[in-house]
């Protein structure tokens, strides 16, 4: 039997698109914030999460 060790941040990310997919930004943004999850480099996650998107979006 082996155990496959989960990369923490590519955990972090897959979770993340989960969320944005079934609610709105905003309750996400909430949940993470309550979660202090918002260590690290908030740039490059803003970069990831909101690629593509417009202000009217």
């Amino acid at each position: 039997m082996s155990i496959k060790v989960i990369n923490e941040q590519e955990n972090l990310q897959e979770v993340m698109q989960v969320l944005l997919a079934h609610l709105e930004i905003a309750k996400v943004m909430k949940f993470w914030a309550a979660c202090k999850i918002g260590e690290g480099d908030y740039l490059q996650v803003k970069e990831n999460l909101f690629s593509g998107e417009t202000v009217d979006s």
